[in-house]
């Protein structure tokens, strides 16, 4: 062999080549570029279907997507709660709030029921759920709930088509308010399986899986919605002040630059949009910058959730003094929410307390105060401070939750697992 016909290759021992060594995935890769596409980038695990009903989320959202605008809408919200430590009283404390007076449609306490009986013993749920890691809370609200007379059946037939999503039997129980002006359901499901095991339920499944069956299921009841139907609740949208559909659609139109242009070939949708900018406008969370073009405030979601919540209290507080006989002029009421500044000090006596969010447990009180004014107060945690039956006369104090140095992390966790108050009761 002559010297000149040895050619040595570069690279890896055993390797073919940059083009044939390459990895399957980098071949499909290099192929998508070649061929001017976009590779995507999603195919990473994030564990949002492990656990029970992954399968079952996952056909639901390869649904038809625009069955969506003719299906009743329901609302659900969930959370897991740990029981370790004092997550066992804080469950007996949630359980009994959620039975409080007044939340029937006879102004009666709230009766717990199950998927066999209509009234169970709350202590013998609890007791059962001793020793159990976890469990669920679902708050389940149809935008059409009032239609209903009676909330128990679609709540059994929810929880039947969850347990056969799940492939098991599920131990829970539920109790419907009424009290609000959109009639809801609670949930508590013990985090155990039919078999005693530890109940995992995909992420995916508690996020859209739920919402996707109950909707299903008030279809059924109430029938699709009428194109007229779904344009009284766009025209209802467009003028309240919290944050709705139109909202997050106007949202998803900004273009590179910030601006939308509602401009369009539906005329009841553009019509919608410029209204509802027009209103935004007033609110100071949008202005018009151009022919046709408007930029949005950059706060607009929060702001406009944090009015919507105000308008809660206001309500809160309006069905509460009026139920108790208190007349107060809406200038003397008074809310110390968690963004606004903390009340300092007040004496009183407690009109009502009640859930400020029925699904993290956080309570409120209402005090009508020896300054002659109303107070709605955000006490934090349920489980943080002791019972106070409505007419007893309370002193409420900041919690003096600033850290020393040595103790920064205890005061950070003790401020999150209570609240900004002390309530002494007299």
């Amino acid at each position: 062999m002559r010297d000149d016909e040895f050619r040595p290759k570069l690279g890896k021992i055993g390797s073919r080549g940059s083009k044939a060594g390459k990895r399957y995935a980098g071949q499909v890769r290099a192929a998508v570029n070649r061929a001017g596409g976009q590779p995507q980038s999603g195919g990473r695990f994030t564990g949002s279907r492990a656990g029970r009903g992954g399968a079952a989320a996952a056909l639901l959202k390869s649904r038809d997507r625009y069955a969506a605008f003719q299906q009743r809408r329901v609302i659900v919200k969930a959370r897991i709660v740990k029981l370790a430590g004092k997550g066992q009283a804080g469950a007996r404390a949630h359980l009994r709030y959620i039975q409080r007076d007044g939340v029937t449609q006879e102004g009666a306490p709230g009766v717990l029921y199950s998927a066999e009986s209509d009234r169970v013993d709350g202590k013998d749920f609890v007791h059962r759920a001793d020793g159990d890691r976890h469990q669920f809370r679902f708050i389940v609200a149809a935008e059409d709930g009032i239609e209903y007379e009676d909330l128990k059946p679609l709540t059994r037939r929810l929880m039947a088509q969850m347990q056969e999503d799940l492939g098991t039997k599920l131990d829970w129980v539920g109790v419907d308010h009424f009290n609000t002006g959109h009639p809801h359901s609670h949930i508590i499901v013990r985090g155990r399986d039919g078999r005693g095991e530890n109940l995992v339920i995909a992420r995916e499944y508690i996020s859209s899986g739920i919402r996707e069956r109950a909707a299903e299921l008030v279809s059924l009841d109430l029938g699709p919605r009428t194109d007229r139907e779904i344009e009284l609740r766009l025209r209802r949208e467009m003028e309240q002040e919290r944050f709705t559909s139109i909202d997050r659609r106007l949202l998803s139109m900004r273009d590179d630059d910030g601006l939308v242009s509602p401009d369009g070939p539906d005329a009841i949708r553009q019509t919608l949009h410029q209204g509802r900018l027009r209103k935004l406008e007033r609110m100071g969370l949008a202005a018009e910058v151009g022919a046709g073009s408007w930029r949005l405030d950059d706060e607009l979601e929060a702001t406009l959730r944090r009015t919507g919540e105000r308008g809660d209290i206001i309500k809160t507080m309006h069905r509460e003094l009026t139920g108790k006989g208190l007349v107060r002029s809406a200038a003397d009421w008074v809310i110390h929410d968690r963004s606004g500044e903390p009340v300092q000090s007040l004496v009183g006596r407690v009109v009502a307390r009640g859930l400020a969010d029925e699904i993290n447990d956080r309570h409120y009180l209402i005090v009508d105060a020896v300054d002659g004014k109303s107070h709605w107060i955000d006490i934090g945690r349920g489980e943080a401070t002791e019972p106070t039956p409505d007419g007893c006369l309370v002193h409420v104090t900041p919690r003096n939750t600033e850290p020393r140095q040595a103790d920064r992390t205890v005061a950070e966790i003790a401020a999150a697992h209570g609240g900004r108050y002390n309530v002494d009761i007299h």
